[in-house]
């Protein structure tokens, strides 16, 4: 028989173990070996590099008056005790009476965005981010670390549409092998191909104790809300996401299912299920056999430690990083004149995993309205 001190070292180890793996699960991991550095940012050369970034004016979704340049800017703060050149996004509420017209000339419930020139797909992305402030501003929010009313955000953005004679809206078309009639958009012979993930956006009807984190791919969507209070307190925080990509092999596809187009091979037969690919494009691996590109999962971290992830409509092409602030109807009300959201540094790693598209998503955002905010015709 085995002395009686060993049996609590039997019944606590296995308790010990476990509490070790999820520490482990919890926590960011460290970046594969062949990760990449693509792109540094932190704004000490005390303006927004043309190379790197644009700047939209842009007004989309309902409630609000659009993004616009005049909002955007550098200036000096603290980060971490030290004085540092950030960039800074502008919100005008519902207050605003100032001169930055948004789209129709009005001036309210006007953001501001910057976009990356480059377009990425799997990897790190790593943002150290302030909402508001600590201190109560003149016509600032009563609470200036939740600005009710404005949506802060963080996310990865890529469209391409696509289109056909709408008499054949319901058919392949070889001339156009990215149209797909399975994702028929505004009931006309259209695709949107659409790759975006939320990391995420904060302030859903003035919460921003709970924020969105949302995976856009073509016509499929899954939004998710987590806990981000940690980050609410008027302090620069660190928002890490990891997006990885997969190739998954689809059984029974042939060469003369598939067309090729922009270095990959499109779909064109209904019996192929939709929801093997999505919409997404395949790679073809020998004679008759093809795997699907697709999204595998999006991790997403605050402050190293793991706080949400997406498994669900992953896309898989490459997109655009968006960093700034705006004011959607779903904020809900906005009873201030102007908030500001602040970004410190920005670090992308690529990881090249063997799911990315790339080269078939490659339009920046356009701009719909011009400085007087009239509507600019495309």
């Amino acid at each position: 028989m085995a002395p009686a001190f060993q049996k609590p070292a039997l019944v606590v180890l296995p308790f010990l173990f476990a509490a070790v793996a999820t520490a482990q699960e919890t926590r960011l991991p460290a970046l594969p070996s062949g990760a990449k550095l693509v792109l540094e940012e932190d704004w000490s050369s005390g303006r927004i590099e043309t190379n790197r970034w644009y700047i939209p004016r842009k007004k989309w979704g309902q409630g609000n008056s659009g993004v616009s340049p005049e909002n955007v800017r550098i200036a000096k703060d603290k980060v971490a005790g030290k004085d540092k050149s950030v960039l800074v996004c502008q919100a005008n509420g519902d207050l605003y009476d100032g001169p930055v017209k948004g789209y129709e000339g009005v001036g309210t419930r006007v953001g501001g965005i910057v976009v990356t020139r480059g377009f990425f797909a799997s990897g790190r992305y790593e943002v150290v981010m302030k909402i508001g402030g600590t201190a109560k501003q003149d016509g600032g929010p009563e609470d200036p670390m939740r600005p009710k009313g404005a949506v802060p955000a963080v996310w990865t953005y890529g469209y391409r549409y696509v289109s056909v004679p709408k008499e054949g809206m319901d058919a392949f078309h070889a001339a156009e092998p990215l149209y797909n009639p399975n994702m028929k958009a505004y009931g006309e012979g259209a695709n949107e191909y659409w790759s975006e993930l939320d990391f995420p956006e904060f302030g859903k009807a003035g919460d921003f104790d709970k924020a969105l984190y949302n995976t856009f791919l073509q016509n499929k969507h899954q939004p998710r809300t987590f806990d981000v209070k940690p980050m609410i307190d008027g302090q620069y925080h660190t928002l890490t996401t990891e997006w990885r990509t997969k190739l998954v092999p689809i059984e029974g596809v042939t060469d003369a299912q598939v067309k090729e187009k922009d270095g990959f091979h499109w779909v064109q037969d209904r019996a192929v299920p939709f929801s093997q690919y999505f919409g997404n494009p395949l790679k073809r691996l020998g004679k008759d056999r093809y795997a699907v590109c697709a999204g595998d999962c999006a991790e997403h971290y605050l402050d190293g430690k793991k706080v949400a992830e997406n498994k669900v409509f992953v896309p898989s092409m490459a997109a655009q990083l968006n960093l700034g602030v705006w004011l959607p109807g779903w904020g809900g009300s906005a009873p201030w004149k102007q908030s500001t959201v602040s970004f410190s540094s920005v670090k992308i790693w690529q990881y090249g995993d063997e799911g990315d598209v790339r080269g078939v998503i490659t339009a920046n955002i356009d701009d719909n309205y011009a400085a007087d905010g009239k509507p600019v015709k495309k």
